[in-house]
């Protein structure tokens, strides 16, 4: 039985997610051709975004609800990480944000979709990343608007910052967040730790959490634990950890000689 136009655009509205994007592969799944998608533009029914994306008319799309699209129906994995992250997750205490870019992570390779950069490149920063296997440590975050979005969890994502960290974040700054993570769950931790690519992130890590004296330490096999070989000199002037062989910012090292 064919299925007439109005019915197709009535099953394409209900089954879109409000202030989200939607993509050529998930509109092929709901039955709709391109002569379709074409009718419904030149019907101001649909509104391009550029190859392959659409938006309905006077609604606004924010770059979580592209990031939604970009997630649940290209299947990419791309997820909110860092600082970004632990803002959604409330972890943000200590931070004085910059105004800005919000931190996306991926792996290595994994490019956005040009309709994506075009709209929404200026809002994010994206890290194509090895720092961690790209499904460790990762959450679903419900957006005010009803869809959730793939987040790193609080473990995960305060790696991402000392990854990122002195370039893009302030050691300091990231010394307090750290202060605030009481709550972190040993067994994640233990694993992502042990995934971990970087030397210098996880010597951080631990520095600036038993710094902080946080709870995770008294459950962490540190044996497991593989800290290198070798200096890591984080600043050009500063204060000499010897357990982890990291030259930091003085503030950091209050206690040392």
């Amino acid at each position: 039985m064919k299925v007439s136009r109005a019915d197709k655009l009535k099953s394409l509205l209900d089954a879109w997610q409000p202030h989200t994007v939607a993509t050529s592969p998930h509109l092929k799944t709901l039955g709709l051709t391109a002569q379709d998608l074409q009718n419904y533009t030149a019907s101001q029914w649909l509104v391009s975004l550029g190859r392959g994306a659409f938006k309905r008319p006077m609604e606004t799309v924010t770059w979580q609800g592209a990031l939604y699209s970009v997630q649940s129906q290209l299947k990419l994995p791309v997820h909110v990480g860092a600082l970004t992250a632990l803002e959604m997750t409330g972890n943000n205490h200590y931070v004085r944000f910059a105004e800005g870019r919000a931190y996306l992570f991926s792996p290595l390779h994994v490019v956005l979709p040009a309709w994506f950069q075009t709209h929404w490149g200026d809002a994010v920063r994206h890290m194509q990343s090895k720092l961690l296997p790209h499904d460790l440590g990762l959450t679903q975050q419900s957006m005010p608007e009803g869809y959730p979005l793939t987040t790193a969890a609080p473990e995960r994502a305060i790696l991402e910052l000392l990854h990122l960290a002195p370039k893009e974040f302030d050691l300091i700054e990231a010394g307090q967040v750290v202060e605030g993570m009481t709550s972190l769950r040993p067994r994640l931790m233990q694993s992502l730790l042990e995934a971990c690519a970087s030397v210098k992130v996880r010597r951080l890590f631990l520095y600036l959490a038993e710094r902080a004296n946080l709870p995770v330490m008294r459950h962490l096999d540190m044996e497991k634990i593989d800290l290198g070989s070798g200096d890591r000199s984080l600043v050009k002037m500063g204060r000499y950890v010897p357990k982890y062989r990291l030259l930091l910012p003085r503030e950091l090292v209050p206690n040392a000689g």
